[in-house]
């Protein structure tokens, strides 16, 4: 077993995460869903799909019961909801530096 150094503890060697956008995860486990019915194990599922069978059950967790549009939308509110934990942090620190000032510590 080759060593890894440590700065490498924890990443994949075989290169970059795959992005795949909410629609087509949500097509492929219709297409999954329908070939369980048909019997087929989730390791020969995965297979076909080209996904890691960890990845194929944090999909269906993440994205079981929606349809695309729901998974369009899931992803806008959690976009929006990161720009809005950013202005609120922006926020604090403006007035925890303004209440520094006052109190004349600068």
């Amino acid at each position: 077993m080759p060593e890894r150094h440590s700065s490498c503890r924890g990443r994949r060697l075989s290169g970059k995460r795959k992005h795949h956008p909410p629609e087509p995860i949500i097509h492929q486990l219709r297409q999954a869903d329908a070939e369980r019915a048909a019997g087929q194990p989730s390791a020969a599922i995965c297979q076909k799909l080209q996904i890691s069978e960890p990845t194929f059950h944090r999909w269906r967790n993440q994205y079981g019961g929606l349809k695309a549009n729901d998974a369009r939308r899931l992803k806008e509110l959690e976009r929006e909801n990161v720009r809005l934990k950013k202005l609120v942090a922006d926020q604090a620190l403006d007035q925890a530096i303004l209440k520094e000032a006052l109190r004349g510590k600068y």
